[in-house]
């Protein structure tokens, strides 16, 4: 395979071990960072991502708390849980697990949670800090695919970014931030006719469809760099991306794999977010821009 590929894994590793310290120094001055994770009904991938969250926070030093409820549960009730944690001083950070509930009305949860502990960066004053350059806490998936882009040395400035898909978690966030470092971004979605004649432009491609394989060889022009932000499992339980990761390494310079690329780096923002919440608490707030550079 031609394609340098992007090791997730080991820039988590790397960044977290800089955060350990971090946490140290906060607590040397009575301030252990504190992360609250909300869990609604039993879907087993929203579990898993749970477990490896509370992981993360584990290995770096920080106190987490699962709060669980039943897929039966009111939305009054995740709210006054929501509320009570907004006014605990211990907790800096809080966490929804997406989805919800078909019952849930998803944005009036999400905005409930006070915006000085939005450490997933739903809040609707965080996304609208993304249009202005400005957020306080950058989502967490589009401010992991950053740091890999960063820890490559790979430019964006200037550089033709096509993302493809369009949610309100990676899709829309990504093409932002994207724009705020002067990239020229396209969005590309389920309804674009000839997929392809965008994704052949792209010198960087970001791919978070949630379709498996959905971007092959042929799709992609030489020397790309390509992010697969995808995870999808197959009938025979394999984990793949949404990039056909074997063919498109042989045309690409750059690529990330599943698992292991965007997906650590996704867990470790949450716990970069979580700490910077508490240090905004213990010192002077630090002016800083769309995206913070990490020591």
């Amino acid at each position: 395979m031609a394609a340098k590929i992007i090791d997730g894994n080991a820039l988590a590793r790397k960044v977290r071990g800089e955060y350990r310290g971090r946490v140290e120094r906060l607590k040397a001055l009575g301030c252990v960072p504190g992360l609250a994770v909300i869990l609604v009904g039993e879907d087993p991938a929203s579990k898993v991502y749970v477990q490896n969250k509370v992981k993360a926070c584990t290995e770096v030093g920080l106190r987490s708390e699962v709060y669980r409820f039943p897929a039966s549960a009111r939305e009054e009730e995740v709210l006054a849980q929501i509320g009570k944690l907004n006014a605990d001083p211990s907790i800096h950070g809080i966490l929804v697990q997406l989805p919800l509930p078909p019952h849930f009305q998803v944005r009036r949860v999400l905005e409930a949670i006070s915006r000085d502990k939005d450490v997933d960066g739903f809040h609707l004053y965080n996304v609208g800090g993304l249009v202005v350059g400005d957020t306080v806490f950058p989502p967490c998936t589009p401010y992991g695919v950053q740091l890999l882009l960063e820890s490559e040395g790979i430019p964006i400035e200037g550089q033709n970014v096509v993302v493809v898909g369009a949610s309100n978690i990676v899709g829309k966030p990504m093409a932002l931030m994207l724009l705020a470092r002067e990239a020229t971004v396209s969005i590309c979605h389920i309804k674009t006719r000839d997929l392809a004649q965008y994704t052949l432009l792209a010198d960087i491609l970001v791919v978070a469809a949630g379709k498996p394989r959905l971007i092959t060889k042929e799709m992609v022009k030489t020397g790309a760099v390509v992010i697969d932000v995808g995870i999808n499992r197959l009938p025979d339980g394999r984990l793949v991306g949404d990039v056909d990761f074997e063919a498109v390494a042989e045309k690409a310079a750059y690529i990330t794999p599943v698992p292991g690329g965007v997906g650590p780096m996704t867990v470790t923002m949450l716990v970069v977010n979580t700490v910077r919440a508490a240090e905004r608490l213990v010192a002077e707030p630090r002016s800083s821009p769309a995206v913070e550079s990490l020591p």
